[in-house]
């Protein structure tokens, strides 16, 4: 079978091909890829070609193909995992998959497998490492996007605290307690938001960060304070870039206390620096940005380490059973990652918008495989709206759900190629 699909060559060098996938080996499955979202990892990936560690030294021969947070159907199932999986089955797939403590990942390591690509053949290993897994909701996209919500759960789970005179970690965010998401009204800092406010453990106080106003006002459009108030959650929007004392005033929403679990959405100095002076005793910072300087480094209080049982932890991606929780709050209407969505793409879309990726504003880039579209920004749709049928009646369906990409606006758009 030919499939169509983005591959990577060296640094800055992805091409879109089409070739010849190999026979399917019995321990191997078919499938049909229907979405992809890009992410900053994708674009470190694109820029440092062999040097990153999850992409073979041999892409100038053996390209690999690109995309990681990808969702499909299966459409044939080797005999090996016939007794799991059938044709029809929707899915999702953890990319991170610590095959024999090995890094490989579909997206980054393998010639056939890939999330910008429409037809692909899923490994062994995947299924070995239980990292295909079933979506059971509407539409496409939300299963792409539970790779990225994955990694807001697993940050979750990943802060941990104390409790006087014991050393034993209690795991995860504090129930009722304060949080702030700093720099937290961007694309993954919105499902942060979604996730904290909706998720299992939700804390007694939520603020959220930003230095745009824009950004903020988007933020707080899509949850209400007063929405949050009745499920039990105080929740405050703030532009720090407007405060005289930013650290004043943050801790006294707290009444002096500190934060308990402070995340840092941001590699930015300062505001990880922040962070720091915003801990409660022992308070958790879990520095979620991951930064492009390996060089990266802010100054941390070690007395209050010491004294105060201050602490930081920091995560790079979830785990299975993140996806599997991501997967199963999406399926239930518990969340929404379309918050995070501000663009639409086709799969010629991919190359240019993952090599220019820092320099486009905006959430996350949704990419239909099957279709060739130019990156348009949700906003734009009304404009285009004007000349273009189609566009207009994507605008209508994005207005109707409160300005969110929504599985009524894909299926039009998918049902017009």
């Amino acid at each position: 079978m030919k499939t169509r699909a983005v591959r990577i060559y060296g640094k800055n060098d992805l091409r879109l091909e089409e070739f010849e996938l190999p026979e399917m080996r019995e321990d191997e499955i078919l499938a049909h890829v229907m979405s992809d979202s890009i992410c900053m990892s994708s674009y470190k990936a694109a820029s440092q070609g062999s040097d990153h560690k999850r992409i073979p030294d041999d892409i100038h021969i053996h390209p690999t193909i690109f995309g990681h947070e990808f969702s499909g159907e299966i459409l044939r199932v080797g005999a090996k995992w016939s007794h799991r999986f059938s044709a029809g089955t929707k899915f999702s797939i953890q990319p991170a998959m610590n095959y024999k403590g090995s890094l490989d990942a579909p997206g980054y390591s393998y010639r056939f497998i890939g999330g910008d690509a429409t037809y692909v053949i899923i490994p062994n290993e995947v299924m070995e490492m239980n990292c295909l897994l079933e979506y059971t909701g509407d539409g496409w996209f939300n299963a792409s996007l539970s790779e990225p919500m994955s990694c807001i759960v697993g940050a979750f789970n990943a802060n941990y605290h104390t409790r006087p005179g014991s050393y034993a970690h209690h795991m995860g965010v504090v129930t009722g307690g304060n949080m702030v998401i700093l720099a937290g009204a961007g694309a993954m800092g919105l499902g942060a938001i979604d996730y904290a406010l909706h998720g299992n453990r939700r804390p007694g106080l939520l603020v959220v960060t930003d230095i745009d106003d824009q950004r903020l006002y988007r933020a707080e459009s899509l949850f209400l304070p007063v929405a949050a108030e009745q499920s039990g959650c105080r929740l405050q929007f703030v532009n720090t870039a407007k405060l005289e004392n930013p650290d004043e005033f943050l801790m006294n929403l707290t009444a002096g206390k500190g934060f308990d679990d402070v995340f840092v959405f941001a590699p930015v100095k300062p505001v990880t620096e922040l962070a720091d002076r915003l801990l409660s005793r022992d308070g958790c910072l879990n520095f979620f940005a991951g930064p492009t300087d390996p060089a990266f480094r802010a100054e941390f209080n070690f007395y209050n380490v010491h004294y105060a049982s201050t602490h930081v932890v920091g995560t790079s991606g979830g785990n299975t059973d993140d996806m599997v929780e991501a997967l199963r709050l999406m399926s239930m209407g518990s969340i929404n990652p379309a918050v995070m969505v501000t663009h639409i793409g086709g799969l010629d879309a991919v190359i240019p918008t993952t090599l220019n990726l820092p320099k486009i504003p905006g959430g996350k880039k949704l990419i239909y495989t099957n279709i060739d579209m130019p990156l348009t920004a949700l906003a734009d749709f009304s404009e285009k709206g004007k000349s273009d049928p189609l566009f207009r009646d994507l605008a209508r369906l994005v207005e109707k759900h409160n300005g969110l990409w929504n599985t009524e606006a894909e299926a039009r758009l998918l049902g017009s190629y």
